[in-house]
């Protein structure tokens, strides 16, 4: 940096500048987030934007009226600086922190057109409406040669014009100071001959910026077409996420569908048998009851008795293994039950898992259609 220039704006974010072989890959400048300012210039007139890592300038680039900052994505911008032929990327730490950057991209950039000259204003605005069509920027290079070749033309019949009409001036002129005539003359060739000069330069000055112009036009239809190829693979990978989306739909209906009528099946043939053995307790219970009776009409004979006693707890023990299946049944119940929330909640957790996709795709959707928008504005 220059002792003459002076910081305008300050901020965070991470640098990454294109692989130049592939023009594709983002290579990592700085491991972590660094200082991206804008300074101006004193001596020269001119806006930056400076990164510095450590003691390393990880971005020096000047800002001039046809650069311009596009915003790729919530949090990162990249611009091409045509100078150093560096295209440079910004990852910032949020959206508010782009946005902030990008106005005052806009308004240091607005600054630098005021302060450039309005006739090379015109040309550069007609070539950038231009941009991305090599037939017309071929009519604009051609009209402007012209243009270039016009302006000498009539620069030099102007000059063979005035050199004429002195002339002839001086053959008709009825006064015999000759000397001062040739002195005129003089006098007007050298006036012509440093116009003419100077309508040279400003040719090959002219012819510099129209190259520089196509060699910007160039890498912006370069960047396009990488665009364009990027939203080609965003549209087959939101496809792809469109079909995952439709497979993982149909494997969480099949699941619920199969497990339904599985649990249904369960709870159903659980709950026959424990009526089937609430009727059987019911008779045994009933059958006791007899047998008690009986055994209180008959207590006068010992062997009838010994054989209702016996009978008896046999049938107790009976009633006892029923009352014990019963209640395993009903644990069995309780488990599938269980089993059956469990299962609730994975089908709860994948449709979570669906959600997050849907959302996933909304959010490339919105990238896709941003990325079209800027390319027919474009």
């Amino acid at each position: 940096m220059n002792p003459g220039e002076q910081p305008l704006f300050s901020t965070k974010a991470h640098v990454f500048q294109i692989d130049p072989d592939t023009k594709k890959n983002w290579i990592p400048a700085t491991k972590q987030a660094t200082n991206i300012s804008y300074y101006y210039d004193n001596s020269r007139n001119s806006y930056r934007i400076i990164g510095v890592d450590g003691q390393k300038a990880v971005v020096n680039s000047v800002i001039t009226p046809n650069m311009t900052f596009t915003k790729t994505s919530q949090k990162f911008g990249q611009w091409l600086d045509p100078r150093a032929n560096i295209v440079y990327g910004l990852g910032f730490p949020t959206e508010v922190d782009l946005t902030k950057f990008i106005e005052k991209f806009k308004e240091i950039k607005d600054l630098t057109r005021q302060n450039s000259s309005p006739l090379i204003q015109e040309i550069n605005g007609g070539l950038d409406s231009q941009a991305g069509s090599p037939l017309i920027n071929h009519k604009v290079h051609h009209s402007r040669n012209s243009s270039i070749s016009s302006v000498q033309s009539s620069d030099s019949g102007s000059l063979r014009e005035r050199r004429n009409s002195l002339t002839q001036g001086g053959q008709n002129a009825t006064t015999p100071s000759n000397s001062q005539t040739e002195v005129q003359l003089k006098y007007e060739n050298d006036r012509l001959k440093l116009a003419l000069a100077q309508s040279s330069g400003n040719a090959k000055k002219w012819e510099v910026e129209l190259q520089t112009l196509k060699n910007n036009n160039a890498r912006l239809t370069a960047a396009l077409q990488e665009s364009t190829s990027n939203v080609d693979e965003w549209k087959k990978q939101l496809a792809s996420y469109k079909e995952d989306c439709s497979q993982l739909k149909t494997k969480m209906l099949e699941m619920e569908e199969s497990h339904k009528q599985k649990l249904q099946q369960e709870v159903k043939s659980l709950q026959q048998e424990v009526e089937q053995l609430q009727q059987i307790q019911q008779s045994k219970d009933k059958e006791i009851d007899e047998l008690v009776l009986k055994f209180n009409n008959m207590s006068s004979t010992d062997d009838s008795n010994t054989a209702l006693q016996s009978r008896i707890q046999t049938l107790e023990e009976e009633n006892h293994d029923l009352s014990v299946k019963v209640e395993d049944l009903q644990r069995l119940l309780a488990e599938s039950r269980v089993s059956q929330d469990r299962e609730n909640s994975d089908l709860i957790k994948l449709q979570e898992q669906l959600g997050h996709k849907v959302t996933e795709l909304y959010e490339l959707h919105e990238q896709i259609v941003s990325t079209i928008k800027k390319e027919s504005n474009s």
